[in-house]
C-alpha cells in the first residue's frame, strides 16, 4: 500500500543552526516542522499548500550540533480544503542509535489554486485503529485550542 499520508526527514544538525547556547535555535526547529508538514501536505493533496495554522507546540529537550534529526509529519484527518498534520521532531547519536522526542505540534494546513483560494482535496480516512485515535486526539486538541480568547476576538477595550 501506498503511503502518502506520511513523511520522515532525516539529516545532522549542523554547527550553522546553533544558539548562543551551543544548542539548535527553536526556530530552526520551527522552520524544519513547517518544511516537513509542507512535504505532507503536498504529497497528499498534489497541490501547492499553505500553513494556516499551528498548535501546541512544545520543546521537551534540546537537539544537539551532530544530532541524527528526524522530522516526522503524519496526516490526522482532512476537512474539506485542509490537512491536520501531527509532526514530531526526535533526535540522538548517530553511533548510539538512541533517538528523543525533541518537539512536536499540529500544524494545518490548505490547499491553494493559483489565486490564493482554498480549493478541495481528496478525503483522508484513517485505516489503523491508531489512525482513528489519533485523528480523535487532534481534532479534540483543536477545538480545545481554537476556544482560547485572542485580542481580535475579545469583547474587552485595550484602550480602558
Amino acid at each position: 500500500m501506498k503511503n502518502d499520508h506520511s513523511i520522515t526527514l532525516r539529516f545532522l544538525a549542523e554547527p550553522s543552526t546553533v544558539n548562543f547556547g551551543g544548542k539548535v535555535h527553536g526556530g530552526t526547529v520551527m522552520k524544519w516542522i513547517d518544511e516537513a508538514g509542507y512535504a505532507c501536505a503536498t504529497k497528499w493533496s498534489q497541490r501547492y499548500c499553505v500553513t494556516v495554522y499551528v498548535s501546541g507546540i512544545r520543546f521537551h529537550h534540546p537537539i544537539m550540533i551532530g544530532d541524527l534529526v528526524e522530522v516526522e509529519a503524519r496526516l490526522a484527518y482532512t476537512g474539506e480544503t485542509s490537512m491536520n498534520i501531527v509532526v514530531d521532531v526526535r533526535s540522538g547519536d548517530m553511533k548510539s542509535g538512541k533517538m528523543q522526542t525533541t518537539t512536536e505540534c499540529v500544524i494545518v494546513f490548505v490547499s491553494i489554486d493559483s489565486h490564493g483560494r482554498p480549493i478541495p482535496i481528496r478525503p483522508y480516512e484513517p485505516a489503523t485503529p491508531t489512525a482513528v485515535e489519533l485523528a480523535r486526539s487532534v481534532r479534540a486538541h483543536l477545538d480545545t485550542s481554537r476556544q482560547i480568547p485572542t485580542l481580535d476576538n475579545t469583547d474587552s477595550d485595550p484602550s480602558a
